[in-house]
This record gives structure tokens, sequence and C-alpha cells, in this order.
């Protein structure tokens, strides 16, 4: 199998740049290429499909709808919970990202919506769902996996997954 286009269970490197209505929301141009294993939801599925095939150097402008980025919004997905069940030291702020588990051990990423006195709104929809996402990117790199990346299903960089 050639390792010359992206494809399952290749590390892709790739620059890119995020846009949601017509706002630059994330780029690599600060943080340098970002690195993920193909075919492992390292990234949102619409994206990784579009890029399916790429060589490097190629670039691709690719709009991605919410079903295939970060979902639809859900309404249903807000939960109250006591200003007393935080810890006494953590800064509430919106949009402050937490996991947290429930009744059964599962643990969800949830986002400070808002807060009172009495209450701290949590919502479980990713900041992103339901938004139109358009990324412009561009293959810089293409390798084989390590055996412990294809193990655990991401790349490893300097001993730190990204």
């Amino acid at each position: 199998m050639s390792k010359d286009t992206v494809q399952n269970g290749v590390v892709v490197s790739m620059e890119y740049t995020l846009k949601v209505d017509g706002e630059v929301l994330d780029s690599s141009k600060d943080s340098g290429p970002l690195s993920f294993l193909a075919g492992h939801d390292n990234i949102v599925p619409g994206l990784e499909r579009e890029m399916i095939g790429m060589k490097v150097g190629e670039s691709k402008d690719v709009v991605v709808s919410p079903e295939d980025g970060y979902g639809e919004f859900d309404e249903e997905a807000f939960v109250d919970v006591p200003v007393s069940e935080f810890p006494d030291d953590m800064e509430l702020e919106e949009g402050l990202e937490m996991m947290v588990t429930d009744e059964d051990g599962n643990q969800q990423m949830a986002y400070v919506d808002s807060f009172d006195d009495e209450d701290v709104t949590l919502s479980f929809n990713h900041p992103l769902a339901g938004a139109e996402l358009h990324f412009s990117v561009k293959v810089t790199g293409l390798r084989e996996p390590t055996s412990e990346e294809l193990d655990h299903g991401h790349v490893h960089e300097d001993g730190h997954q990204h």
C-alpha cells in the first residue's frame, strides 16, 4: 500500500485555517502544522473524508456541515447544577470546558453556558455545534505511524498527544 496520499492508517501533517461565518476561529499559522492519524476519529469526519487521496503539497478548501462536524445544536443538551457542586476555588466563566461524570461513571465534555449565585447551566453541545465549518487545508507531510500510535489511535509528538 502506497503511503503517498492521505488514507486510513497514515499520519498526516497539515496546515489549516478554520473559519465560521467568515471569522477565523483557529489556524495552524501560530502553532505549526497539525498531525493526526487518519481513520481514527482524530479530526471531524467531514474534513477527514474530503482529505482522503490528497498528496503532500496539495491544498483544498472544504465546507463541513454540522452533522459531519461537531453535530447539530441540541436545545435539550443543558443541565442546571447547583453552584455548591463545584469546588470553592473554581473560577467559573462562560465557555469554560470541563469533564463531568454521570451516575453511571461515563465521562463527557461540558461547557459552562451561564451561571449565577445558585446554579451553573452546563451545555453538552460542542461550542461549534450547529456551525458550518470552512477549512482551508494543505497537506505538509505523510508518514507511517509508530506501533504505539496505532495502538493508541493518535499521534505522539514529543511524548504528547496533539
